[in-house]
C-alpha cells in the first residue's frame, strides 16, 4: 500500500495497526470470518478511502456553516448530506459486520471499525446519521421479533429507513430511570406514546422513506426508576406489514438545538402524542413493543454500549484529522528562522523546524494514535467475544471489554480535545479563523465528553461497577494483558525494557490504589474522586496501547517506525509521569470536593 497524503486519515497507520500490530488475518482462522483474507480488507479500506475522500470531506465545512433549519413543519439539510448517505448504502457499508442471514458481510468488527474511521475523520456530522441507523438495526437484531426484523431493520439496512435512540428528556437528562414518557396499550396490540424526548441526534429530516425511533417509555403501572422502563419502536410514519408507507405517526417536533459542532447531525427536541397528528384516528404515536416489558433500559444498553465506542472512534478521529492538517500546515508555512541562523537575512524555514511546533504535533500524534490503537483494540475483542472458542476465552474477553470501555469513550474524548486544541495553537492566528477547519474539530470534540455518557458518568461506571462491582475480575484480567506486554517489551531490551518497567510500576501502584478505594467502606467517599480514577487509568491503558505497538514494531526500519518509536517515547516519558499525582490524590482519600457545600460558591 503506498504513502497516503490524506489529511483526512493515515492507510499507513491503518495498515500498521491492523496487520503488524492486531495481526487481524489471524481472525480468518475462525468460522465466522473464515471467507475474508487481505485482499478483502484492503479493498474495503480503499474503498472507504476513496468514498469518504469524494462524498463526505468536501462538504464538511459547508454542512458546519450551513446548519439544519427548521420551519415548524420540516427539517432541511444541505443536499449533500443526502447524496453521500445513498453513496455509502449503495456501496453496501451498512451491512459490513452484521451476519450473513440478514444479509451481512460478517466482516470483523476491528475491519469494520477501521473502515468507518474514514467517515467520521472525514465528517462526522454526516456519518453520525448511517452510524446511528446501523447501531439502531444492531440493537432491534439482537432484541426484536422476526417480524420486527423484517419490517424495520431490513429497510434500514438497505438505506431506505434511517434509525435513532431516543432516551434523554428535558427533565431526566442523563437520569433515564426518571424517564416519564408513558406507553398506553392499544387493542390492536400496538401501543399509544405521549411524551416529550431531548438532545435527539438525527431525530427529523426528510432523508430516505421514514426515521425509526427507538423510545423509552412506561407503560401503566410501571413501578419507579429504571426497572418500569420499556422499549418501542415509533415510526415517523406507520409502516405496513408488507413494508408500504403509511400515514404519518404522531411524531412531531418542538424545536431543534444550535449546537457548538457535529452541527450537520440536526439535534432535536420531538414530541410523541403530541396531537400533531392522528394515526388511525386515535390520540398517541403509534408504538411497537421490543422485547419485554421492564427491560427497555438493558437492551438499550446493546445501542448504548456500540454508541460509547461509537463516540470514541469519532474522538479519535476527529484528533487525528485535526492532527494531519495541522501537520501539513506546519510542513508548507514558512516563519522565522533557526535559532542557530546567525544572518537575519537568511532563508525563513518551515515552522516544523522550530521545536515547540513539533512538541505540539509529537503530543497530538501520541494522543490521536493511542486513542485510534484503543479503539481498535477493543472492536477486536469484540470479534473475539463473538468467535470465542471456549467460555474462559469468552468470560476474560467481556472482562477487559468491560473495563475498557467507559476508558476508550472517555480518554479519546478528553486528550482528543486537547489535541485539536494543539492543532490550532499550531496554526497560531489562522487557527482560530474559519479559514481553517481545526477550529470546527476543536467544535465537535467538544460534544464527545458529554455524548452517550458524560465523562463522570464513565468514570462512575468504570470505578463503581467496572472495577468494584465486578471484584476486581476486569483489572486483574488486565494486569495479566499489560504484563503479557511488559514481559515481551523487556525482551526486547533498551527503550522498549524501560517502557515495561515504567508501565508495571503505575499498573502495581493502580491496583494498590484501587484496593485502598475498595477498602474505605464508604460509598460516596470511595466515587467522590471517580474522575481522577478513569484518568488515570486511561493513561496506564494507552501507555499499554503504546508499549504493545512499540513491541510489535520490534526493529523494523524507516521514517513511520521511527515515529512510532518517538510517539511512544513522547507518551512513557511525558505523559504516563501524570499518573503519580492523580494516584497519589486518590490513595490519600481526599474529600474536598465531597465536603463542599452548594452555598460556598
Amino acid at each position: 500500500m503506498p504513502p497516503s497524503t490524506s489529511t483526512i486519515l493515515s492507510a499507513r497507520d491503518l495498515e500498521f495497526m491492523l496487520y503488524e500490530w492486531l495481526d487481524v488475518e489471524r481472525l480468518g482462522e475462525r468460522p465466522r470470518f473464515a471467507e475474508h483474507d487481505r485482499e478483502t480488507y484492503d479493498a474495503l479500506l480503499a474503498l472507504c478511502e476513496q468514498l469518504a475522500t469524494d462524498h463526505f470531506a468536501p462538504h464538511y465545512r459547508r454542512s458546519d456553516t450551513e446548519e439544519p433549519a427548521f420551519d415548524g413543519e420540516r427539517v432541511r439539510l444541505i443536499p449533500e448530506i443526502g447524496a453521500a448517505l445513498d453513496a455509502f448504502a449503495r456501496a453496501d457499508l451498512l451491512t459490513l459486520s452484521l451476519d450473513e442471514e440478514v444479509g451481512g458481510q460478517q466482516v470483523p468488527q476491528v475491519v469494520n471499525a477501521a473502515c468507518m474511521a474514514w467517515f467520521t475523520a472525514a465528517n462526522i456530522g454526516t456519518a453520525a446519521y448511517a452510524f446511528l441507523t446501523v447501531a439502531n438495526a444492531g440493537l432491534l437484531l439482537a432484541h426484536g421479533s422476526p417480524a420486527q426484523v423484517d419490517r424495520f431493520v431490513r429497510p434500514m439496512l438497505e438505506g431506505r429507513f434511517f434509525g435513532t435512540m431516543t432516551l434523554s428528556e428535558p427533565q431526566a437528562g442523563s437520569s433515564l430511570g426518571d424517564v416519564v414518557t408513558r406507553a398506553v396499550p392499544a387493542d390492536d396490540g400496538t401501543y399509544r406514546i405521549f411524551g416529550t424526548k431531548m438532545w435527539i441526534s438525527g431525530g427529523d429530516h426528510e432523508m430516505g422513506d421514514t426515521i425509526v425511533h427507538l423510545v423509552l417509555a412506561r407503560l401503566p403501572d410501571a413501578p419507579p426508576g429504571s426497572r418500569g422502563i420499556s422499549l418501542f419502536i415509533v415510526p415517523k410514519h406507520l409502516v405496513g406489514e408488507d413494508g408500504s408507507i403509511g400515514e404519518r405517526n404522531d411524531v412531531a417536533l418542538a424545536g431543534i438545538n444550535h449546537k457548538l459542532g457535529n452541527r450537520g447531525t440536526v439535534n432535536t427536541a420531538p414530541v410523541f402524542g403530541g396531537g400533531a397528528f392522528t394515526p388511525g384516528g386515535a390520540p398517541g404515536a403509534v408504538g411497537h413493543l421490543v422485547g419485554e416489558p421492564g427491560r427497555g433500559l438493558s437492551a438499550m444498553f446493546h445501542m448504548m454500549n456500540a454508541a460509547r465506542l461509537g463516540v470514541g472512534m469519532s474522538a479519535a478521529t476527529t484528533a487525528y484529522t485535526a492532527y494531519l492538517k495541522s501537520l501539513d500546515y506546519a510542513r508548507s508555512r514558512p516563519q522565522g528562522r533557526r535559532l542557530t541562523a546567525a544572518d537575519p537575512a537568511s532563508p525563513q524555514v518551515p515552522i516544523i523546524e522550530h521545536a515547540d511546533v513539533r512538541r505540539m504535533l509529537l503530543a497530538q500524534k501520541a494522543y490521536a494514535e493511542g486513542a485510534l490503537a484503543l479503539n481498535l483494540y477493543c472492536s477486536r475483542l469484540l470479534d473475539l467475544q463473538a468467535t470465542a472458542r471456549d467460555e474462559r476465552e469468552r468470560t476474560e474477553t467481556a472482562h477487559l471489554l468491560d473495563l475498557l470501555t467507559p476508558i476508550a469513550k472517555s480518554w479519546p474524548a478528553q486528550w482528543g480535545q486537547e489535541g485539536c486544541s494543539l492543532a490550532i495553537q499550531v496554526l497560531g492566528g489562522a487557527g482560530y479563523t474559519r479559514d481553517h477547519d481545526v477550529e470546527a474539530h476543536w467544535r465537535d470534540q467538544r460534544l464527545n465528553p458529554i455524548h452517550e455518557g458524560t465523562h463522570g458518568i464513565q468514570a462512575l461506571d468504570l470505578l463503581g461497577r467496572k472495577v468494584l462491582g465486578g471484584g476486581g475480575a476486569s483489572l486483574a484480567t488486565l494486569a495479566a494483558r499489560v504484563g503479557d506486554t511488559v514481559a515481551r517489551a523487556r525482551d526486547l531490551g533498551g527503550e522498549p525494557a524501560a517502557h515495561a518497567d515504567a508501565l508495571a510500576a503505575a499498573l502495581d501502584r493502580l491496583g494498590a490504589v484501587t484496593a485502598a478505594l475498595a477498602g474505605l467502606g464508604d460509598a460516596e467517599r470511595t466515587m467522590a474522586n471517580a474522575t481522577v480514577y478513569l484518568e488515570a487509568a486511561g493513561h496506564v491503558v494507552v501507555a499499554w496501547m503504546w508499549l504493545d505497538q512499540l513491541v510489535a514494531v520490534g526493529d523494523r526500519q524507516g521514517d513511520f517506525y521511527d515515529g512510532k518509536r518517538a510517539a511512544a517515547r513522547f507518551f512513557h516519558r511525558w505523559e504516563l509521569p501524570k499518573v503519580g499525582p492523580m494516584l497519589d490524590l486518590l490513595a490519600s482519600g481526599d474529600t474536598t470536593t465531597l465536603d463542599m457545600r452548594g452555598d460556598w460558591f
